[in-house]
């Protein structure tokens, strides 16, 4: 049925598009309109677990190269975009790599980590008007598949993709993925996801208030569905108050359910948070609940292969209390309260901090009810605003998690550290 829907959705598309907006006509041709950017990451995380589990860390260095052409000229545009990604493994530590949250390089059959990774891929695009439609290997960020880019080498998915945006304001996108390549592993297909359809777009309704709704289906696992309500309250020149709802309702196959042992297969998780930004200050109030008869709470990322998780991206959870701990369990119910700091007012521009503190109740696991969690989380960051190392960033990023013994069957205490340097190179 999505892939009616799909190929629908793509035919109107394509038979609106002469009354409407065209990018392609503004083509410059496939070299002009080219460019060619490496990222240099050095990463590094560690998790001090507690309660006798066994501290992990890995550390990386990646380098992340990727060549986007420009369209053809002409009523239909051809273009090419290519990626290729190396990693090298600085830690190498059979003992304290193999976290799943971590997930830098894949252990082996011999229970060691990869000493390095590398893989490419690549993707043939058409441009119709302000339609374009990319097959092969890609980098989706939608709110029902967004490939995790938060470790040191990204995801990836293979597949096609149409983006339209005809109309101004308006974006629509419809696809189907049939291969996920893991970021800690070679190979096009390492991730084990058979397919994904998604299909939704969002609406610039007008310069305060945006919209989104979109729905994935995920081959014998689930089908889910995402909206999102976004609104900007002007209140004076650097004052102004934000609004955003976002919420999933996620449904498990059957065979799915059955085949991992999993008690429910339904869920429905939403947050809103309200930001009031005055000058360089940002304060954040949050709620996030989790209902449903599913065990697993709000089901997201990890890779069906070996993990028996979903294979929707490792960022696929556009929720306002999402850090360390994704505070997702069933029945879940979390606060959050945030603070942010732009130091350009005082001189240092590039540089900003962010404080978060979430604690989460309510929590049910298979033993118990009433379990809690809380996390409290530090992050600044610097950005080199000019010169040789100019566009450099560095983040430094800490989170002191506890859970309560009634909720250690969902998740675990420990202070985690993550060190990202970041140096972008525009090389055409």
């Amino acid at each position: 049925m999505l892939n009616k829907r799909i190929s629908l959705i793509a035919l109107g598309i394509l038979s609106a598009s002469q009354a409407m907006a065209n990018d392609q006509a503004e083509s410059k041709g496939f070299v002009q309109d080219s460019s060619l950017k490496v990222l240099l990451r050095n990463a590094y995380m560690n998790r001090d677990y507690k309660d006798g589990n066994p501290d992990k860390s890995e550390w990386g260095q990646a380098a992340i190269g990727t060549f986007s052409s420009g369209f053809t000229q002409g009523t239909v545009g051809v273009g090419v975009d290519a990626f290729g990604l190396y990693a090298l493994n600085l830690e190498r530590s059979e003992d304290r790599s193999g976290a799943q949250g971590i997930d830098f390089f894949k252990k082996g059959a011999s229970g060691e980590p990869a000493d390095d990774l590398s893989k490419g891929g690549a993707a043939i695009k058409f441009r119709l008007s302000s339609t374009t439609l990319t097959y092969g290997d890609q980098m989706p960020a939608l709110p029902v598949l967004n490939y995790d880019n938060s470790r040191l080498l990204p995801e990836s998915y293979t597949g096609t993709l149409i983006t339209s945006r005809e109309i101004k304001g308006l974006q629509l996108d419809a696809g189907r993925f049939t291969a996920e390549s893991r970021k800690s592993a070679e190979g096009r297909d390492s991730g084990g996801l058979k397919s994904i359809n998604v299909l939704g777009g969002s609406y610039q309704f007008t310069e305060q208030f945006k919209a989104a709704l979109y729905a994935s289906d995920v081959e014998d696992v689930l089908k889910k569905q995402y909206v999102n309500a976004n609104y900007v309250f002007p209140i004076d020149k650097d004052q102004s108050l934000t609004l955003d709802f976002n919420g999933y309702r996620t449904k498990l196959d059957d065979s799915y359910v059955r085949d991992n042992g999993i008690t429910g297969d339904d869920n429905k998780i939403w947050s809103l948070a309200a930001t009031f930004i005055t000058g360089p200050h940002s304060f954040t109030l949050a709620h996030q609940r989790s209902t449903g008869d599913s065990n697993l709470g709000y089901a997201y990322g990890g890779y069906q292969k070996d993990q028996g998780r979903v294979g929707d991206g490792g960022n696929t959870i556009y929720l306002a209390n999402s850090y360390w701990s994704d505070f997702n369990a069933e029945d879940e119910r979390s606060w959050q309260l945030g603070y942010g700091l732009d130091f350009s007012t005082f001189g240092v521009p590039g540089l900003s901090y962010n404080f978060a503190y979430v604690r989460g109740d309510n929590i049910t696991t298979s033993t118990s009810e009433g379990g809690t969690e809380r996390e409290i989380f530090n992050q600044i960051k610097y950005v080199v605003q000019s010169g040789p190392a100019k566009d450099l960033s560095v983040k430094l990023r800490s989170s002191v998690l506890r859970v309560s013994q009634k909720s250690s069957e969902y998740n675990v205490s420990g202070n985690e550290v993550r060190v990202f340097v970041d140096y972008p190179i525009n090389v055409f």
